[in-house]
Formats: C-alpha cells, structure tokens, sequence
C-alpha cells in the first residue's frame, strides 16, 4: 500500500523573533549605520531588532562607564541584548594595561545592565585588527605592529571578558579574518586602514545575526547597494560559519550536544556553554538537575523520550532539546556451557547451576567488585535483596580457568 505524505508549509512569521537591541560603541559601530544593516538581515528572515545605540567617535569602555547617556540608554527599558565595543585599540594593548584600563569599566557596564534587568545578555563586539597593525603603538608592544597579531590580542581580550562576565562575544573580527585568509584580495577596510567599507560592516551585521539568533545568515535577502549577490553570498557563509561552528568559544548560550550510553543504566552527557543550570527529564517521571546524571530505569525493553533544559541569565533564557533512548532486553541466560543462571532480571534471589564453577563475583559497571561466591559458599538461592536497582556484571570463574561474564538486571 503506498503511503501518503502530507506536507504542512507554515508561515515563516510563525517562528519569528523579536529582540530589543542597545548598541554602545564608537565609529566602528555607527560606520555604514550597523545596527540597521543587522535589523534588515532579520526582517528578511522574518525576525525583528529594535534598536538604539549610542556610538561617539573614539568611545573607550571607560567614556561609557561615566557617560550619562549611555547609561540612560541602559536604563530607559528592559534589553535583551546590550551590545558593547570598545574602542578599537584598548583590548590589544597588553594584558596589564587591558585588566587595569578596559576590564573596570566594563565591569561597570555589566554591572549597570544586570541592576536594570538580570534577563539583559550582555554581548562584547569583538572588533578587527586594523590593516596593516597598530604601528604608533607597536614601538612599546611589538606584537600589535601587524593584522595578525593585533586581532590575537582582540581575541583574547574579548574572549576573557566574555567569559569573566558570563556574556556573549559576537566574533566579527573572526569573521573578517576568516574572509581575510580565505580571500585576501576581498577588501574588508575603507581607505584608513581600519574603519569598514560597505562590505566590512555587512560581514559584522551577518556575524552579529548569527549571534544573536544562534541561526545562518545564508539566504538573507538583504544586501546594501554596492555588494552584489554573489558577494553577499560570500559574507553571509563566512559569518554563519565562524559563529555556529564556534558557539561554545564565543560563550553564546547554546546546546552544543546531549547524549546519553547504556542499556538500561544510562550516563548522560550534555554539551553546553553560558548556561546556569540544567534539567534532565529521563521520559518516565524522573528527572535531574546533575550536569551528567546516571539514572537506571525501571523497566527495559521501553523507548523514552529524553527532554533537557539549559537556563541562562537566572532563568531567563532557555532551550530545550531531546533524545530518544531505547533500553536494551537483557538476555535471560539458560545455559552458558554448563552453567545455568536465573531469574534474570532478578527480584531478589539469583540461582545458579555450577558443576563447572569455581567462584563468582558481582561488579558494577564502573568494574567495582561489591560481591564474591566462592563455591563451597554457595546456597542457592543466593540472596540479592540488598543489592540497590540496576545493572551489574556477573563474572563466573570455570574449573578450565576461562572466565564468563554477563549483565544481571536487579529490579
């Protein structure tokens, strides 16, 4: 008989989101107006930014820190993202100067965004490094006098603070170095040598989309007048893969993985990042707030359906994902060469047929021995009753001197 597929095209607005968006920076920020650029590539995917931004020229995270509008803008509303930048040079000094000169006044600004709500994510702008280096400053810091090694400075820095403060980091300048050695002779840079050309702010709006939506920018529509289609193209790839591939060392708040191995005695793993804690539900009525939880289920031969929470920003935030786990049927042994083992699963009493034995144990499956049967012990039946629920391993040491092992069920 054949089968009929159905299929259902919901709307694209159906999934949509909405973010309210405040940007504080500088040039870098307002160049090519940045903020619009990002909240046209979400419309094109039927997504919404509301923005502000305050962005004056030259802005350090210290002119932030005591700057009263940046700090009204703060307060005027409850964000969902703030997004800040420092000024271009301040994170690629060296480590001394960054932790004595940038790190306090972003503390300031982190510390400003949680009063007004504890659900703003904060998320740093990671910037590049400029074309050919910071010359001026490479007299006194060597490293920075080339592209390369200033946006390894930028990169530390960004990724320190994101981490410190539990925030995001929006990875642009990855992006533009991703372009930058897959395709050198893309110009990223206006004629300064640092500020972005149309295609430089684009590549950042592509990358601060893929941040904060944790989604591709691929197949956005929207492209400004001066980037054709194949070089949009281009952009959008780059960006969406530099974020997602590298969700966990931007510290975005994402499920990178969840997994769990066993039989019916599950350990279960998850793979996370930005996250305040976490919460199993095993599929049967139990659950867990354990990062890795072992749990053994009652029953076996069942499919369960796993569903797990992260929570991020107090609560705030959260995703879900699930997984469907199926516990294996022990076998219920008859005979293994001569030696008979039953009732498996095991209520309370193992019976055991032995011409052939000489002893046996009993381990978990971490290979703990918690039982020896030595065989001039044994008086079937043996009793179990005080064996806690799950999976052991029965090991049986033969008058041949071979050993056999199987999994015993206690229920």
């Amino acid at each position: 008989m054949k089968k009929l597929l159905l299929f259902v095209f919901l709307p694209l607005t159906l999934f949509s989101q909405t973010y309210d968006v405040l940007f504080l920076g500088n040039s870098y920020t307002a160049s090519n107006n940045l903020p619009m650029m990002i909240s046209e590539i979400a419309l094109s995917f039927g997504d919404t930014i509301n923005y502000d931004s305050n962005t004056p020229g030259g802005f350090t995270l210290q002119s932030h820190a005591t700057n009263p509008t940046s700090l009204s803008k703060i307060f005027q509303q409850n964000w969902d993202f703030v997004v800040i930048q420092a000024q271009s040079q301040e994170p690629s000094f060296p480590p001394s100067q960054v932790a004595s000169q940038t790190y306090p006044y972003a503390q300031i600004l982190i510390d400003s965004i949680a009063s007004n709500n504890s659900c703003t994510e904060p998320v740093f702008f990671m910037t590049w490094g400029r074309k050919n280096g910071d010359v001026a400053n490479a007299v006194n810091y060597p490293i920075i006098g080339t592209y390369l090694g200033m946006q390894w400075r930028l990169r530390q820095s960004y990724i320190e603070m994101g981490n410190l403060h539990e925030a995001t980091v929006s990875p642009v300048g990855m992006s533009w170095k991703n372009s930058i050695q897959t395709n050198p002779s893309f110009d990223l840079y206006s004629v300064d040598e640092s500020h972005p050309n149309i295609a430089g702010s684009y590549l950042a709006a592509c990358t601060f989309y893929s941040t904060l939506f944790n989604k591709s920018c691929l197949g956005s529509s929207y492209y400004p007048a001066g980037l054709s289609y194949s070089d949009a193209t281009y952009l959008q790839n780059v960006a969406s893969t530099t974020v997602l591939d590298s969700t966990f060392i931007w510290n975005m708040f994402d499920i990178q993985s969840i997994y769990a191995t066993g039989d019916i005695s599950f350990d279960f793993f998850s793979e996370t990042s930005n996250t305040d804690s976490i919460y199993w539900d095993f599929g049967d009525g139990s659950v867990s707030t354990d990062e890795n939880p072992t749990y053994t289920y009652p029953n076996f031969g069942v499919e369960y359906d796993v569903v797990f929470k992260a929570f991020s920003n107090g609560g705030c935030r959260i995703l879900t994902d699930t997984i469907q786990i199926y516990t294996q049927i022990l076998e219920s042994v008859g005979n293994l060469e001569g030696i008979s083992i039953y009732p498996n699963p095991i209520n309370g009493y193992l019976f055991l047929d032995y011409p052939n034995l000489i002893s046996a144990s009993i381990y978990t499956l971490k290979g703990q021995k918690i039982l020896d049967i030595e065989n001039d012990k044994i008086k079937n039946p043996i009793d179990l009753e005080e064996l806690t629920k799950g999976i052991y391993i029965l090991n049986i040491q033969r008058t041949d001197s071979h050993n056999q092992q199987i999994k015993i069920l206690k229920q």
